[in-house]
């Protein structure tokens, strides 16, 4: 699923490089024959709109989304694990994923970084790929609902990836979440965040691999209390085929 790698280039932290290809990022969207013709035209106003900002507008704006408070976090094990000692086993784990299928990632990159977790997908089979977007649909819905709520351009990828994924989205639930949520991404809040312990997960070592990992991450992730609002069912999709 080719669409995938270009919806993580534009998931990723707006560069010089992104606004000088930005024509041709527009040609790949119209031409991502894994997409239906409005989600096409999607990915087009999203480019369209981020380019409109001048290059340092669209960073300050990723940042104010992506990088104050941990609602809007693309590393998918905060949304599961927060801080937690179990997150980097969680890590390991989906490393130990990569590696087992020839996907390398750098030493500083997180794993659970959705645009990375993306790019690893674009190389897997379609009915794999969308398989994981499944297992995390969950947690796609609600920073998409909080983005949406925050009448941000990025909400228009993660309801993309929603759509790929087939899961069945009980939306007004969410709404109703997210509006009762307390910011996070205040001053005050952002103090305490940084007051916190910093976890060191290159410290954590695991036994754990393979499909034993994969259906461990899975199970965790399906626990997470955004599930409550995602009917994660999907015709002709075989859970035990991800990450195989």
């Amino acid at each position: 699923m080719q669409s995938l790698k270009l919806i993580a280039l534009l998931m990723d932290y707006p560069t010089a490089e992104m606004y000088r290809e930005a024509g041709n990022l527009e040609v790949a969207a119209q031409a991502a024959t894994d997409l239906e013709p409005f989600q096409r035209d999607a990915l087009v106003d999203f480019i369209s709109q981020l380019t409109d900002l001048t290059l340092l507008d669209a960073q300050a704006d990723y940042v104010g989304w992506f990088d104050r408070g941990r609602s809007l976090s693309l590393l998918l094990f905060e949304h599961v694990h927060g801080e937690s000692r179990d997150r980097g086993q969680a890590m390991v784990d989906l490393m130990n994923v990569y590696n087992e299928n020839g996907y390398e990632i750098g030493a500083r990159e997180l794993p659970d970084y959705i645009p990375l977790f993306l790019e690893y997908l674009s190389q897997r089979p379609e009915q794999e790929a969308r398989q994981w977007l499944l297992d995390v649909s969950h947690i796609l819905a609600l920073l998409e609902t909080r983005l949406l709520d925050r009448e941000s351009n990025y909400a228009k990828l993660f309801t993309i990836l929603l759509e790929l994924s087939g899961a069945k989205i009980e939306r007004q639930e969410l709404v109703d979440k997210v509006a009762a949520e307390e910011p996070d991404y205040s001053n005050e809040a952002l103090d305490k965040v940084w007051e916190e312990e910093m976890i060191r997960f290159g410290a954590q070592t695991g036994d754990s691999c393979g499909n034993n990992a994969v259906a461990q991450r899975r199970q965790e992730l399906s626990q997470v209390q955004p599930l409550q609002f995602v009917d994660a069912s999907v015709t002709g999709s075989d859970a035990g085929q991800a990450g195989s």
